[in-house]
């Protein structure tokens, strides 16, 4: 694909600060320019890039297409598919990018490149990181006109969330809940994740890392009707394991 390396894009926009930093109206331009020499021109759509380009994109950038990697950059350009950029959501992305500094994040490939690695490296222990990148999974894996993710669909993203880059849902004891989860739900459910039972699953995966007896369980609580179907599975799995 023309322009799509760190160092085509780099010599495509050349690096330049006014008063101590770019201005927005000087970076939306050159962020604009990159979003064009990412466009693969044989495809029809201006404002669009498509599945290869938007792949050759996120590998240029140093992400895994295997793995939660995938979905940092994805979630910084608010791309509608996994598949596919936006114009719109690339450069509104990048300009509400901010470094630790809260400086902006300057609009050159090396710039992008950086920011991603240093989102990348705090992934499996930054909660804040981690809880926003796994949100917009549901945002992105979903069909345009679904509600909801088909539940092959959603194990898949969350063994990619749940393993290295990503956050482990393993305890300190080496209690692995996610393959628990994936135990429950293939033996159980039937039907499709919803948004609700997507971020709740995050949320109750942080509950039993601090607490893999579920001591903060109750079947009176306010967990979706499947987590309190899963806690008292694993309850009784756990009960048998015991007294076999």
């Amino acid at each position: 694909m023309s322009g799509s390396s760190i160092a085509a894009l780099a010599a495509a926009t050349p690096y330049f600060q006014s008063n101590g930093g770019a201005s927005d109206h000087s970076r939306e331009v050159r962020l604009n320019k990159m979003f064009d020499n990412l466009r693969n021109t044989d495809q029809g759509e201006q404002d669009t890039l498509g599945a290869e380009s938007t792949m050759a994109y996120l590998q240029s950038l140093g992400a895994n297409l295997e793995d939660a990697s995938l979905f940092i950059v994805l979630e910084i350009v608010q791309a509608p598919s996994i598949g596919e950029i936006t114009r719109e959501g690339f450069v509104q992305g990048w300009k509400a990018a901010k470094q630790v500094s809260s400086a902006v994040v300057d609009a050159r490939p090396e710039a992008h490149q950086q920011y991603f690695s240093r989102l990348l490296a705090q992934l499996a222990t930054n909660k804040d990181v981690f809880k926003k990148v796994y949100r917009y999974v549901f945002v992105v894996g979903k069909e345009k006109d679904q509600r909801a993710l088909a539940l092959d669909i959603a194990l898949t993203y969350w063994g990619m969330l749940f393993s290295p880059p990503g956050q482990r849902w393993v305890t300190a004891s080496g209690v692995d809940f996610f393959e628990e989860w994936k135990a429950f739900l293939s033996e159980t459910w039937t039907r499709s994740v919803n948004k609700d039972m997507w971020n709740m699953t995050l949320e109750f995966a942080y509950k039993t890392m601090e607490d893999e007896t579920m001591g903060f369980w109750s079947p009176d609580g306010a967990w979706p009707g499947v987590i309190d179907d899963f806690a008292a599975w694993y309850k009784k799995k756990t009960a048998m394991d015991v007294d076999a």
